[in-house]
C-alpha cells in the first residue's frame, strides 16, 4: 500500500456486518474495511450490548477507499445492491434495529451525494415499498470483537456464512464484476 494514495471513510450499515465486510473487500479501490458499531450511545459496546437493541448502534463497516479509484457514489451503487434497503430494523431473518439500513455520512460532500442517490433511487421505483436508509451524520465508530473480523473468510463452511453470505457474494460479483479487484 503506497503512503501517498488519496483516502476517504465511509460508514455504511446494511445488516449483518459479516455481509458487508467480504463484498467490499473484494472492490478496486478499497483499502480496508471493519466490521463495527456506529451511531449509538455507548462507548465501545460489546457485540451483546448492540444486539440487545439497547445501545442504538448498527452493525456497520467503515470503509477506507481512495477516491481515484473508487468513488463513494459506486461504494452506494454496491450498498443499495447487496441488501434490502426497505425493511424497517430488519435484513431477512435478522431483526432489530443494530440490521438498520445506514449511511453515516463523514462530509457535506457525502452527504449531498447520498441524498441525491437514494431520491434517485426512489424515483425509478426499483423496489416496490419506500427506502428507509438513513442518511445521518458520522458520530461515531467502533471495531468489533476481533472474531468478527474476516468472519465469512475465516468461516465460509459455517451455516449462515453457506445459506447468507455465499449467494449475496456471488449475486454482487456478478452485477459488479468490472469493480473487482484482480
Amino acid at each position: 500500500m503506497q503512503n501517498n494514495q488519496k483516502r476517504e471513510t465511509a460508514t455504511l450499515a446494511g445488516g449483518c456486518f459479516w455481509c458487508l465486510e467480504p463484498i467490499f473487500d473484494q472492490l478496486k479501490g478499497v483499502i480496508q474495511v471493519i466490521p463495527g458499531y456506529a451511531g449509538g450511545d455507548v462507548c465501545e459496546p460489546s457485540y451483546q450490548e448492540v444486539c440487545s437493541g439497547t445501545t442504538g448502534h448498527a452493525e456497520a463497516v467503515q470503509i477506507t477507499f481512495n477516491p481515484e479509484v473508487i468513488s463513494f457514489e459506486k461504494l452506494l451503487e454496491v450498498f443499495f445492491s447487496i441488501h434490502d434497503p426497505t425493511t424497517l430494523n430488519r435484513q431477512g431473518a435478522d431483526v432489530g434495529t443494530h440490521y438498520r439500513s445506514a449511511i453515516f455520512y463523514h462530509s457535506e460532500e457525502q452527504w449531498r451525494i447520498a441524498e441525491n442517490f437514494v431520491k434517485r433511487l426512489s424515483q425509478q421505483n426499483f423496489w416496490q415499498d419506500p427506502i428507509v436508509t438513513e442518511v445521518v451524520p458520522f458520530t461515531n465508530f467502533f471495531p468489533a470483537e476481533d472474531y468478527h473480523h474476516g468472519y465469512y473468510r475465516q468461516n465460509p463452511g459455517q451455516g449462515y456464512c453457506c445459506a447468507v453470505i455465499a449467494p449475496k457474494i456471488s449475486k454482487f460479483r456478478r452485477q459488479h464484476e468490472e469493480k473487482l479487484k484482480e
